[in-house]
């Protein structure tokens, strides 16, 4: 295997990794919202840089394990619209789903 190959599964390993750390990040509130900007802070402290985090919400978004918001407007907004620093997430049914075993994510470590 070459170095290309050795970067690319571990970039792999910690985008599976992340993901699954953000989601059982914001389901410390299960039923009410958390400001992405506190979890991205609580999870730099355990290793996962800050873009590995944005790329994990926008996952964890598009695939409809989480739900954001405006924090100001309590408005339903996308990552791609927004800085994720005036977003706020919940999980969504499919996300306790899946935290609750009743689902399988293959991109997603539980």
């Amino acid at each position: 295997m070459g170095k290309d190959d050795l970067i690319k599964k571990l970039r792999q390993g910690n985008f599976v990794r992340a993901n699954g750390e953000v989601l059982r990040m914001i389901n410390l509130l299960r039923s009410k919202y958390n400001k992405l900007s506190g979890i991205g802070r609580v999870l730099a402290e355990r290793g996962i840089a800050e873009d590995e985090f944005v790329d994990s919400v926008n996952f964890l978004a598009e695939e409809g394990y989480i739900h954001l918001r405006e924090v100001a407007t309590k408005e339903a907004a996308s990552l791609a619209d927004s800085d994720y620093a005036d977003l706020e997430a919940k999980l969504t049914g499919k996300g306790i789903r899946l935290l609750a075993g009743g689902i399988t994510d293959n991109q997603i470590e539980i």
